[in-house]
């Protein structure tokens, strides 16, 4: 097991703990408390992602690229990826055993799914529960997914959500909160890869895009990366079914 296994929520967890560092002059001054009242709370989470990213030891962000960091590059918010829909639970959840870009194994549940129209188009996103996940408080929702946008505007290997499980069955699918595994930003991380059952046909320009460092060459598209692109990655980068065939 690597030293620094990546959970599926600890870029959301890091900011949290870490966002009132992005916006300290809001209760100094008027102005900018009135204007934040009408900002987009989503604005508001990206500055204190970024600010982490910036200075906490915990930042995936390569120390060598820290000081010329001035934030991640996100597609502008697009009302038109927000989706209210229905989690349909499957009556018996599947145990899966997920693996990791690095061949490790997670232990997930095949929750349910999501099903929404984008461009003409009746699409189903799979939702799984990690069940050796150790973020506090509700179990979240997991939802990690491939686009058009992958390898081309977004980072190769796929993006992810998460969704704190509620009791209603209904939430808000927003892609404008897609984000990048740690591995996307290199060094030692482990991240579940996304399943090829959520390939997404359609391009989602939500959320996160790739990242490249400030200075120097944008990373290139790795060697497995280019493997779950063209759909020929190797078992261990696929879910695998406890009982019955790797799919």
């Amino acid at each position: 097991m690597r030293n620094r296994l990546c959970q599926q929520t600890c870029a959301r967890l890091l900011v949290l703990l870490l966002a009132w560092q992005a916006v300290p002059e809001l209760s100094c001054r008027n102005e900018p408390a009135r204007r934040a009242s009408t900002e987009d709370p989503l604005i508001r989470e990206r500055r204190a992602k970024d600010a982490a990213f910036r200075s906490s030891p915990q930042s995936p962000v390569p120390v060598a690229d820290r000081g010329a960091f001035q934030g991640l590059n996100y597609f502008p918010i697009n009302p038109a990826l927000r989706f209210h829909v229905k989690l349909n639970r499957y009556q018996v959840p599947e145990r899966l055993r997920m693996t990791t870009n690095t061949g490790e194994i997670r232990e997930a549940l095949r929750y349910g799914h999501f099903e929404f129209r984008l461009e003409a188009q009746d699409l189903r996103l799979q939702v799984y529960r990690m069940e050796d996940s150790s973020a506090p408080g509700k179990p979240n929702l997991f939802i990690p997914f491939r686009d058009a946008t992958s390898g081309k505007e977004t980072y190769g290997a796929g993006r992810y959500l998460d969704l704190a499980e509620n009791t209603s069955g209904y939430y808000e699918l927003d892609f404008n909160l897609a984000y990048n595994p740690y591995c996307a930003y290199g060094g030692d991380f482990s991240c579940p890869v996304p399943p090829e059952e959520n390939r997404l046909p359609v391009a989602i320009r939500a959320g996160e895009k790739a990242y490249a460092p400030e200075k120097g060459p944008a990373a290139g598209v790795s060697s497995w990366e280019k493997k779950a692109l063209a759909g020929t990655e190797p078992a261990s980068a696929r879910v695998i079914q406890v009982r019955g065939q790797s799919k």
